[in-house]
């Protein structure tokens, strides 16, 4: 990271833009900052089976997708912690609705190998350990784990259905690590939800692992396709998260 002091003049060469709505001289304005800090429940169109509970933290509309697309497709890395917070707000949402008060592990959907050499880094890792330092610092006990690994190719889901996309994802995740005891509730997280067939396909991967030791399997994403009027959820209080711009 840059030193404070050089800041200024990065700027003038590269001047800061508001990633959702263009406004200058921030790299997120407080009304789009705000917009990632609205949880609520995922509802897929087409609700698969066995879809587990995800809360999101904002809308996947309005200003929040050029936010969301500049740090996965065009290589906005600093949007990384205001992303991270929200994510990060999601996991506590999700946290006080399956009634739990201990530890947490975030288990990040693993991006395929082809995406991860195209954009030249995982962007779900980068918004998982950010998520992990605002939670860590709100005092939530936390760790992260790849628990997931991908095999085989999947097509291109652009252009699918609901259906023909878990149809295309199925078996693609896989077990790389055992769930431990005491390894607390299980997060998956990601990006954005759409049809919801990436973190269902995860679930049931986790699930029969973590069923041994009563461990439940939830999702928290930074943002969910709306699917007609958002359904509320309980948040943590004020105070404990804030996206902003670092």
């Amino acid at each position: 990271m840059l030193p404070r002091v050089l800041e200024p003049l990065v700027d003038l060469v590269l001047p800061r833009v508001c990633a959702g709505c263009g406004h200058p001289g921030c790299l997120m304005c407080p009304r789009c900052a705000a917009l990632l800090a609205r949880p609520r429940l995922a509802t897929p169109r087409r609700h698969p089976d066995g879809f587990p509970p995800t809360v999101a933290a904002a809308a996947y509309a309005g200003p929040v997708r050029p936010v969301v697309n500049a740090f996965k497709e065009h290589g906005r890395t600093e949007l990384a912690a205001p992303l991270g917070a929200a994510l990060a707000l999601a996991v506590v949402v999700v946290r006080a609705g399956a009634g739990s008060a201990g530890p947490v592990l975030l288990v990040p959907l693993p991006s395929s190998r082809a995406a991860v050499r195209e954009r030249g880094r995982d962007h779900v890792a980068e918004l998982t350990r950010a998520a992990v330092r605002e939670l860590r610092r709100a005092g939530v006990p936390v760790t992260a784990a790849r628990l997931l690994g991908r095999r085989g190719r999947v097509r291109d889901s652009a252009g699918l259905d609901a259906r023909q996309r878990r149809a295309n994802l199925a078996g693609t995740f896989v077990l790389r690590e055992p769930v431990r005891r005491g390894s607390g509730l299980l997060v998956v997280v990601d990006d954005v939800v759409s049809s919801g067939a990436s973190v269902t396909e995860a679930a049931a991967v986790l699930i029969p692992a973590a069923r041994r030791h009563d461990t439940p399997v939830v999702a928290a994403v930074v943002a969910a396709t709306p699917r007609g009027r958002p359904v509320p959820v309980v948040g943590p209080g004020p105070g404990v998260f804030t996206v902003r711009e670092r």
